[in-house]
């Protein structure tokens, strides 16, 4: 994915909008939107993350919950991108990935 933009959109966000061929669904741009739309959302819950673990079980038990959380039709997310947030925020906190549902 190249063009003038300097966001680099990294290898993990490219595979949820490729197809089997290694083509993009989507303009670049489109693809970078999204790409930002998640980066935020996962970023943005970092410090809630944080909060809800002091009164939790488990790294992942808040991991899995959260996820539940994006999977809803509501957060405007697909059930790849609700994944892949997911496991962008466990990166963000430095926590272990949890196992999630396979997606849709």
């Amino acid at each position: 994915m190249q063009d003038d933009n300097q966001i680099v959109v990294p290898p993990s966000f490219l595979a949820l909008r490729q197809d089997a061929q290694g083509r993009l669904r989507g303009t670049p741009a489109e693809v970078r939107e999204r790409y930002e739309w998640c980066e935020d959302m996962a970023a943005s819950l970092v410090e809630r993350a944080q909060q809800v673990y002091q009164g939790a079980p488990s790294e992942a038990s808040v991991l899995q919950g959260f996820h539940a959380a994006l999977r809803h039709p509501e957060a405007g997310l697909s059930a790849a991108e609700a994944r892949w947030v997911t496991l962008r925020l466990a990166e963000l906190l430095g926590w272990h990935g949890p196992a999630l549902p396979a997606e849709d």
